[in-house]
């Protein structure tokens, strides 16, 4: 396992739509523990493969106190949405900074999980805002470009 550089917001691979991931191999297995180990490495809750320079539809997301339980989606899609919640987002690719963003309260997703199986997560409060940014990344979609009000400095938001 390896500590990937984070990219940061101005990286132009950000703002690219993903592409779809058909077959787990060996590199893909790699990257997904590498992507644990960095997100973990920067006290953040999720990270999507974009994140670390790689144009594929893979999310990790750890909202677990113990983080003990990281959740692994492959081509993940939102299927239903209900509720609204706003509140502080912060971002590994945006340090330093967060802003107000409205998502939904409740996200359900359908995706793969690293066996090539097909999940349904439901998430709600902070997994369903961890679920949402993180798909948004794979769309090419920053949270800066949904803040209400632009940024403004921040040390104590939760990072996806």
């Amino acid at each position: 396992m390896a500590i990937r550089n984070i990219r940061l917001i101005g990286d132009k691979i950000l703002t690219k739509k993903s592409k779809e991931i058909t077959e787990m191999t060996p590199r893909l297995k790699v990257l997904i523990e590498d992507m644990l180990e960095t997100m973990h490495q920067a006290e953040g809750v999720g990270l999507a493969a974009p994140q670390v320079g790689i144009l594929k539809r893979l999310v990790v997301i750890d909202v677990s106190p113990e983080g003990n339980t990281p959740i692994i989606l492959i081509n993940p899609e939102i299927v239903e949405t209900d509720g609204e919640q706003t509140g502080e987002e912060g971002c590994l690719s945006v340090p330093g900074k967060s802003g107000l963003v409205t998502r939904p309260n409740y996200v359900k997703v359908k995706a793969f999980n690293e066996n090539m199986e097909e999940i349904i997560v439901e998430g709600t409060e902070l997994l369903a805002r961890a679920l949402s940014h993180e798909i948004d990344h794979l769309n090419g979609i920053l949270y800066v470009d949904k803040a209400i009000g632009g940024l403004h400095s921040s040390t104590d938001v939760a990072k996806a």
